[in-house]
């Protein structure tokens, strides 16, 4: 019979791992990566054997539009239909193999589909610039930045009873496109309408245009025989200053050279929660934690120059999870609690030449509608942990 905390800890291994684990938020171009390692939840899908793989789809959806300078919401953006709307489909491809039964490696790459739409980027946000308050709209769709992920677990799962904790190193590749470009509509002298091509914002570009290298730690602990606790961590370093694309913005402020070129910055996440085994035997599990996800606004490594939206999010995050044999499927969708757009290094340029306290504001999302599927196959699939550490045979997957 499958064990409670066999449930538990497949739907606590979802939390941990599942690909969705960092998505872009609004205007805060947080990039589709992170966590990306080798289970995304179910009985099943704790560990990956030698020899066995595992391949994942997850789609996620979200739709910002709420400004934020700082922590405070500017809720008149939205109450004068000024506020820039970003809708966001995304599908992340992922291919994981199990090199032993610790390590594994993990590829993944995400296709997106970006839709903006605003005021401001076209005739602008004034009575007197767009009479009409007349919205446009640009976008972009094309494969993002693929990356590699190698996960150790600390402690041989073999051995494995209540905990382990694992670590990770990942490389980025630029892949996705940094330099897609749409119509934009202005009005002419004569009040005529008139196309101008050039690049989209940083925020639904298909990629950063820079490698980036993880570092990732994530862990588990059973305390109870329906409950475990996890947690999560990721940072990504970019060592690239900037990207080379040019912003095209006429800017009177301070300093100029900091703002005319897109950033390629560090980014990072932390989960925390617990899993809950609801019905083992139909292979139903529950989870709940909190998450923090964002944009740095200076670079750990390389430098901190380049235009970007730095900022973060923290989100409560509810899921459920499905297991039936080899396939698993689960839906999470993280709530926004708190956002913060934090002050950029050309805000503090500005601020400290002037004197004159100064943030610039960017648009979020409220929530995250994320659905994850897997499916492993392969390798013996010999060994499954028990409730009280010991491990029993289970005959390998017929394919």
């Amino acid at each position: 019979m499958k064990s409670a905390l066999t449930f538990a800890l497949g739907l606590l291994l979802l939390s941990v791992f599942s690909v969705e684990n960092i998505s872009a938020q609004g205007c805060v171009a947080i990039r589709n990566m992170g966590c990306s390692g080798t289970t995304i939840g179910g009985e099943t899908t704790g560990f990956l054997q030698k020899g066995q793989f595992q391949i994942t789809g997850n789609y996620r959806y979200f739709k910002s539009y709420k400004h934020f300078r700082g922590s405070h919401e500017e809720a008149e953006r939205v109450e004068k239909h000024t506020e820039v709307i970003n809708k966001v489909h995304s599908l992340d491809l992922g291919l994981s193999y199990g090199v032993t039964n610790r390590f594994s490696l993990n590829l993944t790459l995400p296709y997106n589909h970006y839709d903006r739409s605003s005021l401001y980027e076209h005739y602008g946000n004034s009575i007197d610039a767009n009479p009409e308050q007349k919205r446009f709209h640009t976008g972009s769709s094309g494969i993002g930045d693929m990356r590699l992920t190698g996960n150790y677990w600390l402690i041989d799962p073999a051995k494995m009873s209540k905990g382990n904790i694992a670590i990770g190193v990942g490389v980025k590749a630029p892949t996705g496109n940094a330099e897609v470009k749409d119509n934009f509509h202005k009005l002419t002298a004569s009040g005529n309408d008139t196309l101008v091509y050039k690049y989209v914002d940083q925020s639904i570009q298909l990629g950063d245009g820079g490698w980036g290298f993880s570092l990732e730690t994530q862990g588990y602990y059973a305390f109870l025989p329906r409950v475990s606790a996890y947690f999560s961590g990721f940072y990504m370093v970019t060592p690239q200053e900037g990207n080379g694309v040019a912003r095209q913005t006429i800017t009177t402020e301070y300093p100029k050279s900091i703002v005319n070129y897109y950033a390629v910055p560090d980014q990072f996440a932390a989960r925390a929660g617990f899993g809950f085994a609801l019905a083992p035997m139909a292979g139903l599990s529950a989870n709940l934690g909190g998450r923090l996800e964002g944009v740095a606004s200076e670079d750990l490594i390389g430098g901190k120059g380049g235009y970007r939206r730095p900022g973060y999010v923290i989100s409560v995050e509810p899921g459920i999870d499905w297991s039936r044999g080899n396939f698993n499927l689960a839906l999470n969708v993280p709530v926004a609690v708190y956002r913060n757009r934090t002050q950029s290094v050309s805000d503090k340029a500005i601020t400290e030449s002037t004197g004159k306290f100064t943030q610039g504001d960017a648009a979020f999302a409220d929530y995250l509608i994320s659905l994850s599927a897997a499916y492993r196959f392969g390798g013996k699939h010999d060994m499954m942990p028990e409730t009280n550490g010991t491990f029993k045979n289970v005959p390998a997957p017929k394919h």
